[in-house]
């Protein structure tokens, strides 16, 4: 009696024919089952053209041209998730000031909770570089690189709300099941190193509002989904679960999902298809690579003391600097979030709170842009600052249940708010659009969220309207039918 399981001696008359070595590759779709040989031969260098072409064998996360040449090759998304706010930190109003106390002569704009007279900033700003531009004084280590940041102070959303404004910054839509940003552009350029993931969301002590619907892949292959790191964390085991087999040796795990890409090749063959399956085949090859690769790539204690200096202590400081260690090895878009839940949403206590967070990213995120710099790496990435939305000019009124009633924080603000970015094509030492008087909305130049999509996008070298995905009937793209690009941010 046979105990153990060959798939080569397997019934054939429900499988089919038996499959030679190079049927096998040949009939892997996108290359799933040829991960094992073909994938290590051509991602290796190894596998010419000719071969690659006869067996069929494209790695998704290959590197893939853009529509048009583009200096950005990559983004670093810096996410201030909770929403920073505008006129504390890169939108001066010195009529707040002027009117502090008192009603604005408008009426003020509906937001998510009642909001009543204007609130001051209680941070100075002051002029940096040549370009003059205003920062206040919670990011003085940022704004030492002012001439390098195109300021867009005319951002707009669309609801006053966490989930659909987070949504709708990340995915482009707010309400609906939709690819991520970093998804799109994972989908449209693959990667440079497919050692490690090609989307990396770190975001320390857990997820944030909405959780892994900020970096889903929805309906695009989930291969291009981000894979998220929990930055509190400093030992490899516990920043990347299971990265590790503590059971078999890496030869005999090379044998093992070899054997399990054969089975799920066999599997995949009877059902037309399942892009389910072949994302987890895809996971497990990753998991595979990413034992040799991933400890050096998030060790920070690599770098040389001046760096680490330069960055400063702190689990942000450490996480920005792991995103410029990610990027630099080819990792094509990480996203750093400021932690989880929403920690800029100071509704209460607002000088203390941004004071706080702004202290424990500012510095590190002025040592990131040197550093890009220093290394050569900035021209060719994108840096974007910001959050979900903005916040308010006028101060939040006391509502029970809702904030602590201590009339010293500021309402969520969809109206205007800013964002900024660096590098990778982008034309610094300018501010684009403007708010109010007071901060409130935007109406000089207003930028969309759809729009600044259309605008990375485009540094990116695609044409938004062309990137796009069939899905249930009709191509779907992150704008969706709207963005228009902004090309006076462009250099």
């Amino acid at each position: 009696m046979k105990t153990s399981f060959n798939p080569d001696e397997q019934d054939r008359t429900a499988a089919g024919p038996a499959l030679t070595r190079r049927e096998l590759l040949c009939r892997s779709g996108m290359g799933f089952g040829a991960l094992g040989l073909a994938g290590l031969l051509a991602d290796g260098g190894w596998l010419p053209a000719t071969a690659q072409a006869e067996t069929g064998y494209r790695n998704p996360l290959a590197p893939k041209p853009p529509h048009f040449a583009a200096k950005a090759k990559r983004v670093i998304h810096l996410f201030m998730n909770g929403g920073p706010s505008h006129v504390d930190t890169f939108d001066p109003k010195p009529e707040l000031a002027r009117l502090a106390g008192q009603d604005l002569p408008r009426p003020n704009l509906r937001t998510e909770r009642k909001t009543g007279a204007a609130f001051p900033s209680p941070f100075k700003f002051q002029k940096y570089g040549q370009s003059g531009l205003e920062v206040s004084e919670l990011f003085q280590h940022t704004a030492r690189h002012a001439d390098e940041l195109a300021v867009i102070r005319s951002m707009q959303a669309d609801v006053p709300n966490h989930e659909p404004s987070l949504l709708l910054m990340n995915c482009g839509e707010s309400r609906l099941v939709r690819p991520s940003m970093g998804s799109w552009v994972t989908y449209g350029l693959g990667t440079e190193n497919l050692n490690l993931p090609g989307f990396i969301a770190m975001c320390p002590g857990g997820y944030p509002i909405t959780e892994t619907q900020n970096w889903q892949a929805a309906f695009l292959p989930g291969i291009y989904q981000g894979t998220h790191i929990n930055t509190q964390h400093t030992k490899l085991d516990k920043l990347v679960a299971n990265v590790r087999n503590p059971h078999l040796a890496p030869d005999a795990q090379r044998r093992q999902l070899d054997t399990l890409a054969r089975l799920n090749q066999l599997h995949r063959d009877q059902r037309a298809g399942d892009e389910a399956l072949e994302a987890r085949i895809h996971s497990f090859e990753l998991a595979y690579r990413m034992q040799g690769e991933a400890g050096e790539a998030f060790d920070v204690s690599r770098e040389p003391r001046h760096v680490l200096d330069a960055y400063g202590p702190g689990v942000q400081a450490r996480q920005i600097l792991i995103a410029r260690r990610l990027i630099e090895r080819g990792v094509r878009f990480v996203q750093v979030w400021h932690g989880a839940g929403q920690p800029w949403d100071n509704h209460d206590d607002l000088e203390q709170n941004h004071r706080n967070l702004a202290g424990q990213c500012d510095r590190a995120i002025g040592a990131l842009l040197t550093d890009l710099k220093r290394l050569g790496l900035l021209e060719e990435t994108l840096v974007i600052w910001g959050g979900e939305f903005g916040r308010t000019p006028t101060v939040e009124l006391p509502q029970a249940g809702a904030n602590a009633g201590k009339i010293n924080g500021r309402d969520h603000n969809h109206w205007g708010f800013t964002v900024w970015m660096a590098g990778g094509g982008v034309k610094g030492g300018q501010v684009y659009g403007a708010t109010d008087e007071f901060g409130f909305q935007a109406v000089e130049n207003p930028v969309h969220v759809h729009d600044l999509h259309a605008t990375i996008l485009h540094l990116l070298g695609f044409d938004h309207e062309r990137l796009t995905y069939r899905y249930a009937g009709r191509d779907f793209r992150l704008t969706d039918v709207h963005g228009h690009v902004v090309r006076e941010l462009i250099a």
